[in-house]
Order: C-alpha cells, then sequence, then structure tokens
C-alpha cells in the first residue's frame, strides 16, 4: 500500500476503532477499504454501484456488493455495523437524507467526507464569471458531473441534524491539508474549506 494517502482518508482512518466492523458506502476501487482492513483490522464491507468497482474490490479480494445505497441500504439489519462511510459520495445521492437515516439505523457512527461548495474560490468563481465552477475538488463540468446535490459545510451540518444525527467533530481539509478539529461547521470554516470529514454519532 502507498505511503501517500488522501487526507480524507487519513482522517477516516483516525475515526475507526481497531477490529470495527465497518460498511463503506460507495466504496469504488475498494482504496479506503484495504486501507481500513490493513491499518485498522477492520473487518470491512462496501457497496458499490459501479460493476467497474466491484470487479476492482474483487481483485483485492475485499468483501462487497454491488448495490444503490439510495434503496439497497434497507436490506441490513439494523445496528449491523460500528461505522458506515460515505466518502466523496453524498453529493451523487438522489435522496441523502433517506441514506442518512438508514446509515443511523444500521451504523452507531457515520463518518461523511464531501466537497464544500460554499468556498470561497467557487463562490468567487459564481461571481465573477456567473458559470458553475470546476475546482480541484468538483473536476467536471455541470452537465458531465455524477454530484446530484452540491452543498456547503453548513447545508450538510443542518441535514445531519435534521435526521437525528449528533456531530462529533468537523475536520476541514484545504489544499490537501488538515485543519484542526471543530466541533461543528461555522461561517469561517464554511468559507476556507474545500473538503470536510464530519464524523457523526447516533443521537
Amino acid at each position: 500500500m502507498s505511503g501517500h494517502i488522501r487526507p480524507d482518508f487519513a482522517i477516516i482512518l483516525d475515526a475507526v476503532p481497531t477490529k470495527a466492523r465497518v460498511l463503506d458506502v460507495g466504496c469504488g476501487s475498494g482504496e479506503l477499504m484495504a486501507l481500513l482492513r490493513e491499518r485498522r483490522g477492520a473487518m470491512v464491507r462496501g457497496m458499490e454501484v459501479s460493476q467497474a468497482g466491484v470487479n476492482d474490490c474483487v481483485a483485492q479480494g475485499l468483501a462487497v456488493v454491488q448495490g444503490d445505497a439510495d434503496q439497497d441500504l434497507s436490506l441490513y439489519p439494523d445496528r449491523s455495523f460500528d461505522v458506515v462511510i460515505l466518502s466523496q459520495t453524498i453529493q451523487a445521492m438522489r435522496r441523502p437524507k433517506v441514506v442518512l437515516d438508514q446509515m443511523r439505523r444500521i451504523g452507531g457512527t457515520c463518518v461523511v467526507s464531501l466537497p464544500n461548495f460554499g468556498h470561497w474560490r467557487v463562490r468567487l468563481d459564481l461571481l465573477a464569471h456567473g458559470r458553475m465552477p470546476v475546482t480541484r475538488e468538483l473536476p467536471s463540468s455541470w452537465h458531465e458531473t455524477d454530484n446530484l446535490h452540491l452543498c456547503t459545510l453548513l447545508d450538510f451540518q443542518t441535514l445531519a441534524l435534521e435526521t437525528g444525527w449528533m456531530i462529533e467533530a468537523l475536520h476541514p481539509i484545504s489544499g490537501g491539508r488538515r485543519g484542526g478539529v471543530q466541533s461543528q461547521a461555522g461561517l469561517v470554516s464554511n468559507l476556507l474549506a474545500e473538503t470536510g470529514v464530519f464524523v457523526l454519532k447516533r443521537g
């Protein structure tokens, strides 16, 4: 495994207890799953909608099912995982609130990383050019992106609280560097963070 780890992956690793039962929703090619298995000894399972991602996971010996989180999380029993992860995935969900509700049902802790549409560069680009921005965290043009529900850190925090989660910590990331841990998103982090990693606990 490469020594370089994405900043949001590093934060997620820190948030997952050793030997935890973990579900990685939208696990892609399994990079985070492999890290969790190797570095945390986690009993990790994955859900991925794309066949290519499922194939990549299977090739690494990772336990993965092909499924759509918008509807298939309901198949898991209550409290079947210690930690449920959504890494750069919530914005691609058709029904983010339903997904968060289901994650709260099946897991005690939820870790969500997401791009922050409230970042100052995004705001400036919209103000200056009047066009949907293309940035490092949002690299696709509006008609090519998989993202359906772009939001700010404050938007997501409000939704998480509405679905019964408690905010244990927010880890802002900007310029590829982790910022200081915060108890919740505020006006400053909503302006300066390119990415946010929320650690949520069942209320």
